[in-house]
């Protein structure tokens, strides 16, 4: 392994609020590194703020007064009302922000001008949300409510997030896949996959047309987790057979920068826990076992030219480390080909695990200067970091 001497994380949001970047699978930057995007409560209710890394101005984009929007990962919600706080993507190029409120579709501009794309479907639940690279497309996933019912004092489905799934498979209950025109707010396809529940979804880099998307806390997660849609038909990416089981797990499936392969994490049926690779053009998989002890929760995001350079919030650990959940931002360079991993830890992120909203999911920004992570003030608030590699 490759050590190095944790270093000092800088802190840029400021608000004495519950502060935290958008969700790991969007960037939370522009192209130039220049912005960063961000999701606050210091106005009473969830909104996106919007800092200048330069001057340190900061700027409110959204207008929501009406607390957070029932969806996955935000099961405490209201229906219909709110921000759907999971449900934001940035277009980095242009820096037009994507977001649901109110059950609509909306974008906001970088000088705060909202427009209403369209309104969410009536009867569905939607999650994660992307943008495509080209900025001409919005995918919006959506669920049949039925699947999750309704939200309970502890803020799930009856029954708990995994009987979700069951209730799509026993009852034949849908979700779908909602491309809009981001000119025109026009749906220019709706794609239904019956029986499951679908929360993540990415366009591929490389082309708008295929669409990366999973089946959230699926039965059997080892094989049914990861699916892409080519344009033509849904091919799992993880199926049974040369060693792979149901009873694995595979989760977090992002795509590398040139969309040519697909990055993911999870474990064997009997240990230890592994990150894979599976290429999109010879449908090749290679899954690296993870040191047995580094058996810690976390999220693994790749760099921005390769898929050799990966950041990790969790797994890594020392050997003075007390029990419980992950504490270590670190790096990875991976040999695909070798199958080993080198692992460089940078700092403690400090994240308590509490729920979604406290993971550090890091990021890194355009230019591989900097990984940009949501962590824990003294005074044990969210705020967004940021350290130099």
């Amino acid at each position: 392994m490759l050590l190095a001497m944790p270093s000092e994380p800088e802190r840029l949001t400021r608000g004495d609020a519950e502060e935290q970047l958008l969700y790991f699978t969007t960037s939370s930057l522009d192209s130039a590194d220049a912005n960063l995007w961000f999701i606050s409560d210091r106005s009473g209710s969830p909104n996106v703020h919007v800092l200048d890394l330069a001057s340190g101005d900061q700027r409110r984009l959204t207008d929501n007064a009406r607390g957070r929007m029932w969806q996955y990962q935000g099961f405490a919600g209201e229906p219909g009302r709110g921000l759907a706080v999971w449900s934001v993507a940035l277009d980095a190029a242009s820096g037009r922000l994507y977001f649901i409120q109110d059950n609509a579709i909306r974008s906001v501009d970088p000088d705060g001008t909202i427009r209403e794309l369209a309104p969410l479907p009536n009867d569905q639940i939607t999650a994660f949300i992307d943008v495509s690279r080209c900025g001409r497309f919005l995918c919006v996933p959506t669920t049949d409510a039925r699947a999750l019912v309704a939200p309970t004092a502890e803020g799930c489905a009856p029954g708990g997030p995994h009987a979700i799934d069951q209730r799509c498979q026993d009852e034949g209950l849908n979700s779908f896949l909602h491309v809009y025109d981001t000119a025109t707010g026009t749906e220019v396809d709706r794609i239904a996959v019956p029986r499951c529940w679908i929360t993540h979804v990415q366009f591929r880099p490389d082309t708008s047309g295929h669409i990366l998307y999973n089946h959230e806390w699926p039965a059997n997660a080892g094989v049914r987790r990861m699916w892409l849609w080519d344009g033509e038909r849904h091919r799992c990416i993880r199926p049974a057979g040369d060693g792979r089981r149901p009873d694995d797990w595979a989760c977090h499936e992002v795509w590398t920068p040139a969309g040519d392969a697909v990055v993911y994490h999870g474990s064997f049926h009997d240990g230890p826990a592994m990150v894979g690779r599976w290429r999109v053009a010879d449908n090749m998989r290679t899954e690296i076992p993870l040191p047995a002890r580094f058996t810690r929760y976390g999220h693994f995001q790749i760099g921005p030219e390769r898929d050799d350079l990966l950041v990790c919030d969790g797994y890594y650990e020392q050997d003075e480390d007390e029990p419980g959940a992950a504490r270590w931002l670190s790096l990875q360079a991976v040999d695909w080909d070798a199958g080993t991993v080198d692992w460089t830890p940078l700092c403690p992120h400090g994240s308590p695990w509490r729920d979604q909203d406290d993971h550090p999911h890091p990021i890194f920004d355009h230019a591989a200067k900097h990984i940009y992570f949501t962590g824990s003030t003294p005074a044990g608030r969210r705020a967004v970091y940021r350290i130099a590699i």
